[in-house]
């Protein structure tokens, strides 16, 4: 098995298409077809069924699909680390950030990163706090930008920013211009929530218990897998949700929600780290600007 055979293998997987995957990759049809009948062979398996002119992913091959992006990102770090040796900053720095990070965050960090490390290139997954904190122990990201608690102790953490959340709701729900909310009213409401492994979500319900209030108190209506989702179900008057004031601000602005009077303590934006990987120069010039900001 070869790190060009991952390669070919990821950008079939990513796709689900070998002459697009091809494209991508400057190769021919037909060397792409054969690197992934030389996996499939060697191994016995079956990576992709064929249906008609499309193909996907088998379960096998989504399994192997996480090992192969984990293998290549490792290789990809050890080449950063070795034109760092040589002097050079250059290479791919590997970034898995939260949503509301990778949101409204990190875009114009990286701006600025951009600036003044044109040799580095970046990737950016976005997930939440938990597969974010998970793709640093596994090696797929060098570093991981959270909001949410992380109990890792292979994980260092570094503090980044400070981040208000605050409870939203539509401009004709009852809590709209109502004053202050005690949080014994919280459960009068329908909630429209982020999913299980949100930072938000997590803080939200640590606050919670700190209030006295019992697991599973509020009703929530709706599980959705993004902060856009949520407020959209918001301003159609689908009840309250919890979200970064940075998330909610331009929606207040135009008069689609309305912040509700529940005073929320701040929070904190955080890098996460491997403390037995290396940390390249490029992460420490990137962390560097973060501070500096």
């Amino acid at each position: 098995m070869t790190l060009d055979q991952l390669r070919i293998f990821l950008a079939v997987a990513e796709r689900e298409h070998v002459t697009r995957a091809a494209e991508v990759l400057n190769l021919t049809q037909s060397a792409v077809s054969a690197a992934i009948r030389a996996l499939e062979g060697r191994h016995g398996i079956t990576l992709f069924h064929r249906v008609g002119r499309r193909i996907e992913l088998t379960e096998d091959g989504r399994i192997f699909r996480a090992e192969a992006a984990a293998v290549l990102a490792r290789a990809e770090a050890a080449e950063l680390v070795l034109s760092e040796l040589g002097g050079a900053l250059r290479g791919t720095l590997r970034i898995q950030a939260s949503q509301t990070v990778a949101s409204y965050w990190l875009p114009p960090l990286l701006v600025r990163f951009r600036a003044a490390c044109p040799g580095v290139a970046v990737e950016v997954g976005a997930g939440n706090t938990t597969s974010v904190a998970q793709a640093v122990l596994d090696g797929i990201a060098e570093l991981g930008l959270v909001e949410g608690e992380v109990e890792e102790p292979a994980l260092s953490q570094t503090f980044l920013a400070r981040d208000q959340l605050v409870i939203v709701v539509g401009p004709h729900h009852p809590w709209a211009g109502a004053g202050i909310i005690p949080p014994s009213r919280l459960a009068e409401t329908p909630w429209i929530m982020r999913e299980a492994g949100s930072g938000t979500r997590a803080a939200f319900e640590a606050l919670l218990r700190q209030w006295g209030l019992p697991d599973k108190a509020l009703t929530v209506a709706l599980e959705l897998p993004s902060n856009e989702a949520v407020l959209a179900a918001v301003e159609a008057d689908g009840g309250a949700t919890v979200v970064s004031e940075r998330a909610a601000g331009p929606h207040l602005a135009a008069g689609l929600l309305v912040r509700a009077g529940v005073g929320l303590p701040p929070r904190s934006f955080k890098a996460l780290r491997h403390r037995e990987r290396y940390a390249s120069r490029a992460s420490r010039a990137l962390l560097a600007l973060a501070a500096a900001q």
